[in-house]
């Protein structure tokens, strides 16, 4: 019987079978940031187990509060700072050189198919777009893994999604994402890895694929994944050249991590998207989905374009298309936050950061801090916020606030009608 990727992942990681359905692996990495990771060092601390598997494959980043907001956010930091520093640990990324984890950490080409990512921060699932098996933990799993270099899961059932298209012009891997969850619901693939195929996914950017993947644990997907293929090599190309005589080498390496023809899945779901339109969620969770169109009487206080969903530069790109030459209304504010640093100077080279400015946007740094409520955009009581970020939740982004969320078009074309608004990109 053939098997899926993570399965294959799984075989080629396992290191003890302690029940039947649970399966210690190796990790290729353990990503830190500096909101779950303390946590997991204090502890450590306490036991008098202040030690690291090996700091080659710890991976740390300041981004969650970026830059430090109060006291006990900067106690945060300086933790993460000293232990970083206490343990060798070289890939650490401090603010003026950092970015959104889940967008950093792929950037320097951290991720590869076929590995086993940790991270305490459920959007972890995102790095599942190289084909690999990525999961966020608790501390407790944080701990073991940054200790020894493993971590226990059930067995890894997968759902398969086949995406068929083609997609229409002006929609985007965001819409396809909130479609995809409004059909599964939140809790439709927990304790599963949701495994994206199909013709609409080959052609997507990494970038598109990582959108994708980061949501699937809003369907209550332990990991998204896609299978590697040559967009994924070029992506990762500088980062492994050294390993491989040419990138067919390195495509056919890949290969050993595809899902078999005969695999076993827990549910296989065709799931056409010819006639997707924009999308946007209503209510406090993520399911909650209706056309743009039919939301567009609903006012907004707030845009926000950001985050390891859509804060990379495909994503700026195509919201400064909408912006170009006009201004954004007088009854929103505008907040972009380039995900990376790198980003940030991309976006500064290609003059997209002037289209924002120019309409009338907030630029901030590279920062989690709006998506999470803790900065750089938190919505007062009542306010409204058309965002690109990945939740909905009752005070997400603050205390009493509504975020609905949209892909970087809509949101762009939100922030200059004041009103939800499908941009002049869909031709629907």
């Amino acid at each position: 019987m053939g098997k899926t990727i993570a399965e294959k992942i799984f075989d080629a990681h396992r290191v003890d079978n302690p029940a039947d359905d649970v399966h210690v692996i190796r990790l290729d990495a353990v990503f830190c940031h500096e909101i779950t990771t303390p946590l997991a060092i204090h502890d450590l601390v306490n036991r008098g187990k202040d030690r690291v598997f090996d700091p080659d494959k710890i991976k740390v980043v300041i981004d969650h509060v970026s830059p430090a907001k109060d006291s006990k956010t900067a106690m945060q930091g300086k933790i993460l700072r000293e232990w970083s520093r206490r343990h060798n640990i070289r890939d650490f990324f401090d603010i003026g050189r950092n970015g959104v984890c889940h967008a950093i950490f792929p950037e320097k080409g951290f991720v590869r198919p076929g590995f086993t990512v940790i991270m305490g921060d459920s959007h972890t699932c995102t790095h599942g777009a190289f084909g690999a098996f990525a999961a966020g933990v608790g501390t407790t799993d944080l701990e073991v893994g940054i200790l020894k270099g493993v971590c226990a899961f059930r067995d890894p059932s997968t759902i398969k999604i086949n995406i068929s298209g083609p997609l229409p012009e002006g929609v985007y891997a965001k819409d396809v994402i909130l479609s995809v969850i409004g059909r599964l619901g939140v809790n439709g693939a927990t304790n599963r890895v949701v495994e994206f195929t199909g013709p609409v996914i080959d052609a997507m950017s990494m970038e598109s694929r990582m959108t994708l993947c980061n949501m699937a644990i809003e369907a209550g997907g332990t990991s998204g994944i896609c299978s590697p293929d040559r967009v994924t090599i070029e992506y990762l190309w500088d980062f492994i050249k050294d390993e491989y005589a040419s990138k067919e080498e390195a495509l056919e390496d890949a290969g050993r991590f595809l899902s078999d023809a005969d695999a076993q899945y827990d549910r296989v779901i065709e799931h056409d998207v010819s006639s997707l339109e924009p999308l946007v969620t209503y209510g406090y969770k993520p399911d909650q989905v209706k056309p743009v169109r039919e939301m567009e009487s609903i006012p907004v206080d707030q845009v926000y374009i950001g985050s390891c969903t859509n804060g990379r530069i495909e994503d700026l790109r195509v919201a400064a298309q909408v912006l170009k030459g006009k201004k954004i209304s007088d009854s929103v504010r505008g907040v972009v936050s380039p995900a990376t640093t790198q980003v940030y100077r991309q976006a500064m080279a290609e003059g997209v950061l002037k289209i924002f400015l120019d309409a009338g946007f907030c630029v901030t740094n590279p920062t989690c801090g709006a998506c999470l409520g803790m900065s750089n955009g938190v919505l007062a009581e009542g306010e409204v916020c058309a965002s690109t970020t990945n939740r909905n939740f009752n005070g997400r982004m603050g205390k009493g606030g509504m975020v609905h969320l949209v892909s970087p078009a809509t949101a762009a074309a939100t922030a200059i009608s004041g009103f939800i608004t499908n941009s002049e990109l869909y031709k629907g």
